[in-house]
């Protein structure tokens, strides 16, 4: 995958960020967070270097275990990123949204693509919201391969946070493949819908 294009932005993007919460939740100080920062530029290049190119239509082309949940949400979670969430929980549950969903689940991208993702999708029988199940993951592979994969929850943790973020759902999960389940299960509830019980 080439570096120049979201690649490249995505590291703009959260590289403060991150060098930031190296210090406030890891306590390094700022010298070494710069450091830090510094000789991680060039491996996060040369992973991205590695990874096939996304197809065009792959919505995935946009990746101890409780410290590490605490500073990738906080490092996450900038103002932009904020902002992306909240208009994508206005968006939530309609004719788009949904249609985008059917679309991914039919695309199947990871069949081609290792790093991206398989999913299928489920409307709540009873209108409270759906479910996209996750049978093939992308970070899992390449944790798996940077020989990372005991930390994988940490990012998976990070549905939880841009689904609060977006503020139209309530997020519920029962597996992650990360912890050994049959498929990540990615439920988006309509917070009406979890008032009222449904």
């Amino acid at each position: 995958m080439k570096y120049i294009g979201m690649p490249m932005g995505m590291w703009a993007l959260f590289a403060k960020s991150f060098q930031r919460q190296l210090t406030a939740v890891f306590g390094c100080d700022v010298s070494a967070a710069k450091e830090v920062a510094r000789k991680a530029k060039p491996k996060y290049r040369k992973i991205i270097a590695g990874l096939p190119e996304f197809e065009k239509s792959d919505r995935f082309k946009m990746n101890s275990v409780e410290q590490l949940t605490d500073y990738y949400a906080k490092a996450m979670m900038t103002k932009p990123m904020k902002w992306f969430c909240r208009q994508s929980g206005k968006a939530k549950y309609t004719p788009k949204d949904m249609a985008g969903m059917k679309a991914t689940a039919s695309l199947k991208a990871a069949d081609r693509n290792p790093y991206s993702w398989n999913m299928d999708f489920y409307e709540y029988p009873d209108g409270s919201g759906y479910e996209g199940r996750f049978t093939k993951c992308g970070i899992c592979t390449l944790m798996r391969e940077l020989g990372l994969y005991d930390l994988t929850p940490a990012l998976c943790h990070l549905d939880y946070t841009m689904s609060e973020a977006g503020g139209a759902t309530d997020f519920v999960r029962k597996y992650t493949l990360a912890d050994g389940g049959p498929y990540c299960d990615c439920g988006y509830k309509k917070k009406r819908a979890r008032e009222n019980g449904i």
